[in-house]
């Protein structure tokens, strides 16, 4: 079994802060889509977002992170039930999964035995969705000062899955059939401190920050606050999801 590599427990509190919500079209699919609604499971749930969106259309969502602090910070209505477990381990019995969705972190497990114990749990007629997202899009002046921080100064840092992320998981080989043609938008409405706590949540800068003794941010920040203006005011930021699905 590969070893799990915690990129997020140290974070885990402003992951659950500054993360953007996914949008409510993708959970209507994926539920108009499910053939039953009686037991979802959220793989690497982190704090939970997923399995809340998704809570509303399943009698039941299990949602698994392999990082305890990571659930130590999730929540949820009563019919979410949140686990410490590995992607590969999830502890659900045979054939009794009508969804399985994987939120932003495929890229982490998606060379181990994972998709062996997809193919365990789900029902037949089920579905299983993997969906990513890489960088957001504000204006293009905002952008590039972002993509210099993303890139020039964090690029050495990033764990080498993230270039899984980078192709929109094209890189990833899945044991089964795939669609990949649905595309939708992540939308939020932020100022400038929800968009720095936001970039301060990658794995990357807490690489940074242990390798370099200073907060990446501090280089960008007044570059950032130019391009930006008033930092009370809010702006839409915008990130493109690719979203894989599987029909079992």
């Amino acid at each position: 079994m590969a070893e799990f590599k915690d990129h997020f427990s140290t974070q885990s509190k402003g992951y659950g802060l500054y993360r953007p919500t996914y949008p409510v079209e993708l959970y209507r699919h994926l539920a108009e889509i499910s053939t039953a609604h009686d037991l979802m499971w959220d793989c690497a749930t982190g704090t939970g977002q997923a399995a809340r969106g998704l809570a509303p259309y399943f009698r039941q969502v299990i949602a698994t992170d392999a990082s305890a602090a990571q659930v130590g910070q999730a929540s949820g209505p009563d019919n979410v039930l949140f686990r410490v477990a590995r992607g590969e381990q999830s502890g659900l019995s045979d054939k009794s999964v009508n969804l399985i969705t994987v939120a932003q972190a495929l890229h982490w497990f998606a060379e181990t035995d994972f998709f062996e114990e997809v193919r365990r749990v789900i029902r037949p007629g089920g579905i299983f969705a993997a969906w990513t997202y890489n960088y957001l899009k504000v204006t293009p002046e905002i952008d590039r000062v972002v993509n210099h921080y993303c890139d020039d100064m964090l690029g050495d840092y990033w764990p080498p899955e993230r270039q899984l992320v980078d192709t929109g998981y094209k890189n990833i080989i899945f044991p089964f059939t795939v669609e990949d043609a649905l595309q939708f938008d992540m939308c939020i409405e932020w100022n400038l401190a929800e968009l720095t706590g936001y970039l301060d949540t990658w794995s990357a800068v807490a690489r940074y920050k242990a390798a370099q003794g200073q907060d990446p941010m501090d280089v960008i920040r007044d570059d950032l606050q130019q391009v930006w203006g008033d930092p009370a005011k809010v702006k839409q930021v915008r990130w493109p999801l690719t979203v894989k699905i599987s029909r079992f």
